[in-house]
This record gives structure tokens, sequence and C-alpha cells, in this order.
């Protein structure tokens, strides 16, 4: 399907003339003549396609501005620039802060964006984990984060979940959770795998004086519980834990989560560079 981009004169449009109903068009996309599905064709010929990547968000509750990182202003005033001082990296013309020497020797792996802005102007997560602004009409459950939605799209792997979280309860999720998964559902909420000691979530994802078998076993007996549950369930709660308890199932079964987190497989060089026994890194 192809179809010639024209002005939408219904609503106020974007300063290019377009807005995004104008690029995207009930039952196809396309540009320049070449539909999705040409596309894909074309992808499947060659034998090559997207590849399946994983991605970190680091989100930093009360960490350091941008302004002493990526994008020191090194020629602003004093008042306005931070204490660091720029170093150069491996890429010609990008500067980081100097607190980064081993990230300033792999600039070319890594894209800085500078072109971010916060619409809202309050001082906390909401529209990084939401892409939505407070002041939007949120509908009933609340927006997911995206990360949530990863999860709904992309389904999860066997032992896998899509969409899990490192990040330490704050107490206010406006300062630093990791969000929730909104009005579609708390199925597709963060798994969350932190505890004090970083070792704790790894054996607590294994079988510990269990055979498989009994665990089936158990998780049958279960399962014939929930279903006399859900004949009386009215809130849809019922829902997300089957979601919960097949998840927890598989990695019980499955094990690559928990070899994934288990910190005491690593080289001890590498624990120590992320302070394991360092005592300001500790909560």
């Amino acid at each position: 399907m192809l179809e010639l981009f024209g002005k939408n004169d219904r609503k106020p449009s974007h300063c290019d003339g377009y807005s995004r109903r104008d690029f995207l068009k009930v039952g196809g996309m396309a540009a320049g003549g070449l539909s999705l599905s040409q596309l894909l064709g074309m992808e499947a010929k060659a034998r090559t396609g997207s590849s399946h990547k994983a991605v970190i968000n680091i989100y930093l509750p009360g960490g350091p501005s941008h302004l002493d990182m990526f994008d020191l202003k090194p020629d602003a005033p004093s008042e306005i620039r931070g204490d660091f001082q720029p170093i150069s990296t491996n890429v010609p013309g990008i500067q980081i802060c100097e607190l980064f020497p081993k990230l300033a020797k792999m600039a070319d792996k890594y894209a800085i964006i500078r072109s971010l802005a916060d619409s809202d102007g309050a001082h906390d997560c909401y529209q990084c984990m939401t892409g939505h602004k407070k002041r939007d009409n949120a509908p009933a459950g609340g927006w997911p984060a995206w990360g949530s939605w990863v999860s709904k799209l992309h389904g999860s792997k066997p032992g896998i979940p899509a969409n899990v979280s490192l990040m330490y309860p704050t107490g206010n999720r406006t300062w630093g959770e990791a969000g929730t998964g909104g009005f579609i559902g708390n199925s597709h909420a963060p798994m969350g795998l932190v505890d004090k000691d970083p070792n704790a979530r790894a054996k607590s994802m294994t079988l510990q004086g269990m055979s498989l078998d009994r665990l089936m076993d158990r998780e049958a007996l279960r399962a014939s519980m929930d279903k006399l549950k859900a004949n009386i369930d009215t809130t849809g709660q019922m829902e997300g834990l089957d979601t919960y308890n097949r998840q927890a199932l598989e990695i019980l079964a499955d094990g690559n989560l928990a070899a994934a987190l288990d910190v005491s497989q690593e080289h001890p060089s590498v624990v120590e560079r992320y302070g394991m026994n360092d005592p300001k890194y500790q909560r």
C-alpha cells in the first residue's frame, strides 16, 4: 500500500507541516513507494533480519547532572558548568567527563543523546518511565512503563522474564521506582530482582531440597485451587497471578536467570570493581 503524505488540515500539525498521523495509515505504511511487505520480503530474501537486543535502562535517582557527565560545556560561565573537566575520547570532537577514562576509550561504541527535554518541569522520573507527562489524563490503571510495553508486545522467553528491574525500592515512585504495568496489567510490570544480599535472589530462583517432579505436583494442586478462585474473581487480579506463577515455575525449572544473577560465579576482580566489599556502596 502506498500513501502520499499530505497536510492534515483538521488540527494543528508540527512545524514541518506534517503530523504523526500523516505518516501512519491504517492498512499499511510506505515510504518512497516501498511498502512494509516489500521490505520484509527483501529482508527474507537476503536472509537478514533485525537482531534481538537487550536494553539496559540505567536510571540514577538523584544522580549526577548531564552537565557533569557527557555534556560539560567547558566554555559556559563558571556558575553554569560543573566542577569537572572534559577529556577527549577515541572519537574526534567528542569529549566527556574526566571521571570516565574507560568510557572515553570506547566512545565509538555508544551514542550520546543531547536533545532530550523534560516538558513537565518536574523533578521525578514519571516522563522518563512512561513517556507521558503527569498532567496527561491517564487511563484507568495508569500509564505503563516502557519496559512493560516490551513485555506486552514481545513477550518473554521460557525462564527469562521480558521486563526485570534491578532498582532497589525507594518507597517513592516519582523518585525512582521502575514503574508498573499500568493499564496493560500487572503481569507486565517489571520483575524485581534486587535484594540486600546480592546472592539471595539467585538462591531463591533454584530448587533447594526439592525435585522437579515434586514441584510439578505442587503446581498442579495450586492450579486446581486457583481455578476455583478465578470463578469468583471480578477484579482481574487472578490473570496477573497466573502469569506470575507461570514465570516463577519457568524460572525454577530452567535455571538460566538464577545463573545470570549468581555473582559468586563472576571473577572476584570484576565484582570488586562494582564495590562489593566497599562499605560506601552498601545499602
